[in-house]
């Protein structure tokens, strides 16, 4: 299994290192997260002891029954749809919340943040894709999202986040990929503090090569390094 899981991420990594050659940026720009759903602890830490050094899960439950018990260091990156009632739990288990979608759900974060005393590393998801299926805020309305958060003292926003549609036609995944990296530099002019585009979030095993040459420096990938998922 560990070997197996070795050999994947070291062909993510070398189609990464492709990819950024064919964008036209520096080698080692992009970020890979690990998407580890459904994964054991022993599969998350041949990943880990591979080199993977972020991952990313979007079930509280079950992060909470695996995560405490890696013995290896590895950034963690919340990606699901997190709920208000949940946001304490995924504070003191996450280092980075990618999928930040309304008011309601900032004022949470910055609520519980505060009382824990620490400072939450945040994404906004924008919904790029407009599909019914997918959360995220809608692209015209991430602007004021943006402006809500500059005014909380718990947050610091460094990106944004989408998930792709799931579609065959690429000219839908790149339009996808093109608005969301339009909000990111239109937002790159940013002066609150706490506010900074550093993170653009978006493509995964089907459609990573496509996100980067779009701008993306954060992938998160999944089957890809471990294979089909067993549910």
């Amino acid at each position: 299994m560990s070997d197996s899981i070795k050999e994947n991420l070291a062909r993510v990594v070398e189609r990464i290192d492709h990819a950024e050659i064919s964008a036209g940026v520096e080698r080692g720009t992009v970020r890979l997260v690990g998407v580890t759903k459904s994964r054991t602890v022993e599969e998350i830490e041949a990943a880990v002891s591979a080199g993977l050094g972020d991952i990313g899960e979007n079930r509280l439950q079950e992060a909470a029954s695996k995560l405490p018990g890696l013995s290896l260091p590895v950034t963690k990156h919340f990606i699901g749809h997190l709920q208000r009632n949940k946001v304490k739990d995924v504070l003191r288990l996450f280092d980075f919340i990618q999928s930040v979608d309304s008011g309601r759900l900032t004022r949470a974060i910055d609520e519980q943040a505060g009382r824990l005393g620490t400072r939450a590393r945040i994404l906004i998801q924008v919904n790029t894709s407009r599909e019914e299926s997918k959360f995220g805020v809608e692209p015209e309305l991430a602007g004021d999202l943006v402006e809500l958060i500059a005014g909380c003292h718990n947050l610091e926003l460094l990106g944004l986040m989408t998930i792709g549609p799931l579609s065959e036609n690429t000219a839908d995944v790149v339009k996808s990929f093109r608005a969301l990296r339009s909000l990111f530099e239109e937002f790159a002019s940013l002066t609150a503090d706490n506010c900074r585009m550093e993170i653009l979030s978006m493509g995964m095993s089907s459609d990573f090569e496509i996100a980067i040459a779009e701008g993306a420096n954060m992938v998160r990938v999944g089957t890809a390094i471990f294979g089909p998922r067993c549910y």
